[in-house]
């Protein structure tokens, strides 16, 4: 199939049948109505494309997975931004999702793009951005990549040992770097500590060969960790970052910026926002530079995927009586459900369609509560022929579903799509519907 790049326009959206949006105890909603428009947008796309669906004539691939994505959650994350840290310019982590309407959106909003490697800095140059606004935050360069970057004029990059800025002296010694330093990081979900970051006890000596080199450091970068759950790890952070700054002052260098990195997240980001913007202020006076490099909480939360179930398997419980279900889908950990692998993740099934009826946003569609035995049990797996491909252990719906149901998960736009793969001979790419519930981003979009 074709990925989908058009942007689908649902002026009269269409409201489900005991969709919370219409009743009475979820009347405040209407404080957030970006998130209403929202909801009834992608429910539409959603309902859209899988009705217009039948699997038993349908033709290979018809009935693949498929995101639907709301650039309007994009625009509204960068004003919250704004909002809560109005001195940190945003670098958005290409390598979370690098969708090109999200990098469209986001160049359009003036962020700036943290890339890790040729391809993705070229995604960003390809599309107008300037070498200004992107830094190549990997401590670790191939050394072509090097040359490359130094060709486009992209200056801007991190180190955090000696043989890295020996590479950069002898193949790109014009570099703004950013001496990237430890931190504890022991509370987010990836830890990155394990793999980057100088020790407060090495990084005099790094500035002094820095020094020696001839080249450019102009300021620290820190990260603590993807989902970071501790506000109190980005003030240990900025308080490390000071003593390197006044090191860095030391020995002649002009520091000017620091990178406070990730591990930023929508559901604790005011409370991180808070202390960050407490200990920026605290630390570092309002002439220095701040810049970040969030990723998930940019996008996670602006795509949905859509799961056709393909198969089923019926499992009846010998003591029990009870009969319960398998049922497997048509994406599953090596596709776009790989963030329960390699970033932690426990996305929920949700019921989208079941016979001729569409259940999205409706708590008819939502699992029966944990610790009850009421309703069917399911497990859920993915398509490949490997034993670990589950993404769901156990699971209860009050209904029973079968092959040509349909599935929803929300929040998938973080560590999804960008680290899918070809196991198996299973699709890596699949179609993205895109929507906006936002004003300001369909003018930046130009829609």
């Amino acid at each position: 199939m074709v990925m989908a790049t058009a942007l689908v326009d649902y002026p009269a959206p269409t409201y489900f049948e005991n969709s919370p949006i219409l009743t009475k105890k979820n009347h405040s909603v209407d404080h957030n109505h970006g998130a209403v428009i929202a909801k009834q947008m992608i429910g539409d796309a959603l309902r859209q494309r899988v009705e217009s669906i039948d699997h038993e004539s349908c033709d290979p691939g018809d009935e693949d997975t498929f995101f639907v994505g709301d650039l309007g959650e994009v625009y509204r994350q960068h004003m919250r931004w704004k909002k809560n840290l109005p001195r940190v310019k945003p670098f958005y982590a290409v390598k979370c999702n690098p969708d090109p309407k999200v990098i469209q959106l986001l160049a359009g909003l003036g962020t700036g793009f943290d890339c890790a490697s040729k391809a993705e800095i070229e995604q960003v140059l390809n599309i107008g951005v300037d070498p200004s606004r992107i830094i190549y935050a990997q401590p670790c360069k191939t050394n072509s990549y090097v040359r490359f970057v130094a060709s486009q004029g992209v200056k801007q990059m991190t180190f955090d040992n000696a043989d890295e800025l020996r590479k950069i002296a002898k193949l790109f010694p014009d570099a703004e770097l950013f001496l990237r330093i430890l931190t504890d990081d022991s509370s987010s979900m990836c830890r990155l500590s394990l793999k980057f970051g100088a020790s407060l006890d090495a990084t005099d000596d790094l500035l002094g060969l820095a020094k020696e080199l001839g080249l450019n450091v102009v300021g620290v970068s820190f990260h603590v960790g993807s989902g970071a759950s501790d506000p109190l790890a980005f003030l240990k952070a900025v308080q490390d970052a000071d003593v390197v700054f006044k090191q860095g002052y030391a020995h002649g260098f002009e520091m000017k910026t620091l990178d406070v990195g990730g591990g930023f997240s929508g559901d604790t980001f005011e409370t991180m926002a808070h202390v960050l913007r407490e200990a920026l202020d605290e630390y570092f006076p309002p002439h220095i530079n701040i810049i970040a490099e969030p990723g998930r909480y940019y996008v996670s939360a602006a795509f949905t995927i859509a799961c056709n179930i393909i198969a089923r398997r019926t499992i009846e419980n010998p003591i029990t009586g009870e009969t319960s279900y398998m049922v497997y889908v048509n994406d599953g950990l090596y596709g776009n459900f790989s963030s329960i692998m390699f970033d932690h993740q426990h996305p929920v099934a949700k019921v989208l369609r079941t016979g001729a009826r569409t259940y999205y946003d409706s708590s008819l569609g939502d699992a029966v509560s944990e610790g009850t035995c009421t309703g069917t049990e399911y497990s859920i797996w993915g398509p490949t022929c490997d034993g670990i491909d589950r993404i769901t252990e156990s699971i209860r719906f009050d209904h029973e579903l079968d092959v040509g149901d349909w599935f929803y998960f929300e929040d998938m736009g973080a560590y999804t799509k960008c680290s899918a793969t070809k196991f198996n001979g299973f699709s890596d790419a699949h179609d993205v519907i895109y929507v906006c519930s936002e004003p300001g981003a369909r003018a930046i979009l130009r829609l």
